[in-house]
């Protein structure tokens, strides 16, 4: 079957595609680079994801080049079932090496399933993996900081300290995005210095960046820049 998957997506590459790419993955070889764009793999994730042979294909890890794991990440996202969801995408989470593919990850299942997901979260967040970590980053972001934020989580990313860009763009973002829907709960973490300095920086440029937050906002909290 991996034969076949990466005769379709050569037959679909787009070598302008592929520079592209590469320039915006730095950190992955460009000759793991197909070339192949995210809607053409969203659209044969969703061909393959009733294949008889597809979960033979998702125990071929690693894969050897990046569209297989944007693939693979957008078949995850089809899986119905969360226990299945879940087992496939903790199998995979090790392998994932660049922030495109670990932000593609988006179960639908994990929508209808937050009261089992929160404690999947807590594993991730605890995670020396670069990109697991970032995932449980995103996982607060996308599903716990509307009708089901609680002030812990905030308290959950300020504790994700990390060397690793990738973990603190994440968790800045995160803030950011916190800002802009729980403000008052959120400002006490820029107000009280409990960010990293860096992450504290980054925070108050994203979020003065986003046409979430108002123009009053956007003031004070350049007075909060360290």
């Amino acid at each position: 079957m991996r034969d076949r998957i990466l005769e379709k997506l050569f037959s679909i590459k787009d070598n302008e595609y592929k520079l592209f790419t590469a320039r915006l993955i730095p950190n992955i070889s460009p000759e793991s680079i197909i070339g192949v764009r995210s809607p053409l793999l969203r659209a044969l994730a969703k061909e393959l994801k009733n294949d008889n042979n597809i979960g033979e294909y998702l125990s071929l890890l690693p894969h050897r080049f990046h569209e297989e794991n944007m693939l693979h990440a957008f078949i995850i996202n089809e899986i119905k079932d969360f226990n299945e969801c879940l087992r496939e995408l903790n199998r995979f989470l090790p392998y994932v090496n660049n922030w495109a593919v670990c932000d593609g990850i988006r179960p639908k299942a994990f929508k209808k399933n937050t009261d089992l997901l929160v404690n999947e979260v807590d594993r991730w967040l605890s995670s020396d993996s670069t990109y697991t970590l970032r995932f449980g980053i995103e996982c607060l972001m996308t599903y716990f900081l509307d009708g089901l934020f609680d002030e812990k989580y905030l308290e959950k990313a300020s504790n994700t300290e990390s060397s690793e860009y990738y973990v603190n763009m994440m968790t800045a973002w995160y803030f950011a995005t916190a800002l802009a829907k729980q403000w008052e709960s959120t400002i006490a973490y820029l107000e009280n210095n409990i960010l990293t300095r860096w992450v504290h920086n980054k925070t108050i440029q994203k979020a003065t960046e986003s046409y979430r937050i108002t123009d009053a906002q956007k003031t004070y909290l350049r007075t909060l820049k360290r």
